[in-house]
């Protein structure tokens, strides 16, 4: 296969997992991922800037998705209710691969460069949030505070769900969070 085949992001992903799943994150270099897929190192960094964006590679594809699913919820939603919603929606690109889901987060514990770059992702999904919030005329600190429980309430979705093997559906898992947040607070 060639450089260009359009399976080429795909093929360097699975191989890397694969490696850091054998042998760590730590113990694995891009020259070996690239030797594994049946590539180039030279290639590997057309795809990815560096071995941490293999694991985070949907983390552009999930903030997306959802600042767009937020934009076109209907204003009336409460902010809240249509961050977890927007977040749900765009947690979908990700269920796909809930027998991974477990190894992934484990892979990402056991590294301080992936815990880093894993906090990074999230507050900026927390900012994409929160600038879309301002957009749809919610005044900036509560938007702030909106989108930061919003992906409080997402990883803690996102735990539970993995510690249950990807069951129930992601969405009751919100759901339930949610339902625990409220009786937290003492809400209706």
């Amino acid at each position: 296969m060639t450089r260009w085949d359009p399976d080429t992001r795909d093929r360097l992903q699975q191989a890397a997992m694969a490696l850091f799943f054998e042998r760590g994150f730590e113990a694995v270099t891009v020259a070996e991922i690239a030797e594994r897929a049946g590539l180039t190192k030279r290639t590997f960094f057309r795809h990815f800037t560096d071995k941490r964006d293999v694991v985070f590679a949907r983390a552009q594809a999930l903030e997306d998705t959802v600042v767009l699913t937020l934009t076109a919820t209907p204003a009336e939603v409460a902010p809240l209710r249509a961050v977890t919603a927007a977040l749900t929606r765009g947690a979908a690109l990700f269920t796909e691969y809930r027998q991974f889901a477990g190894a992934v987060r484990e892979l990402v514990a056991s590294s301080a460069e992936l815990r880093e770059r894993d906090l990074l992702k999230t507050a900026s999904l927390a900012a994409a949030l929160s600038r879309t919030l301002q957009g749809r005329g919610v005044e900036a600190q509560q938007a702030e505070l909106t989108a930061r429980t919003g992906t409080t309430i997402f990883t803690s979705a996102y735990d539970r769900w993995i510690d249950r093997g990807g069951e129930p559906e992601f969405a009751d898992v919100v759901q339930e969070c949610l339902d625990d947040l409220r009786a937290a607070v003492g809400a209706d």
